[in-house]
């Protein structure tokens, strides 16, 4: 008898631990659907090319962001500050209004959220959506970009957001 591919594979939480060791690079996706805005984090962020200019991110099927989020004609990551693990913890929490204070925001290109205090923001539109296993791929192509600060990133390492410390 010939094992499936999902068979195979390993189970949810062995894939987990591996994962954990992986340090991963921290974003807040924005954008605004019927003048309200929406936001999650997210650490799947990956730059995909060059020319054209294409960024991509994965988010849950599950998440009730997402069907706002999909709605909108652009949206911005955000990529998080060293200093700003409370942040990526508020947009990661559900039930609460992530746009509201302590979050320090203002709109941009076409009314899209950009946070303040962040390494870099892209404004992207919408490329490309593909369902993957239990997440939705989904690519932007990058249509502005700002750099904020030049500080150092926001991780994400075995289930804790941390700093980066280069070595000398």
């Amino acid at each position: 008898m010939t094992e499936t591919l999902s068979e195979r594979a390993v189970d949810n939480e062995g894939f987990r631990r591996a994962l954990a060791v992986h340090a991963a690079g921290v974003v807040v996706v924005t954008a605004q659907t019927g003048g309200v805005p929406v936001g999650l984090t997210a650490t799947s962020f990956s730059s995909v090319s060059l020319n054209p200019p294409l960024v991509s991110f994965y988010v849950d099927q599950s998440s009730t962001t997402w069907p706002w989020l999909r709605q909108a004609e652009s949206f911005a990551v955000n990529v998080l500050a060293s200093d700003q693990a409370d942040l990526a913890s508020r947009f990661a929490r559900k039930g609460v209004d992530r746009f509201a204070e302590p979050t320090r925001w203002g709109p941009g290109p076409g009314g899209v959220p950009l946070l303040s205090g962040v390494s870099a923001h892209l404004v992207c539109a919408p490329h490309t959506t593909v369902e993957i296993g239990d997440h939705i791929l989904v690519v932007g192509l990058v249509t502005g970009t700002g750099i904020d600060t030049a500080g150092r990133p926001l991780l994400y390492h075995q289930g804790r957001f941390g700093r980066f410390t280069p070595h000398s």
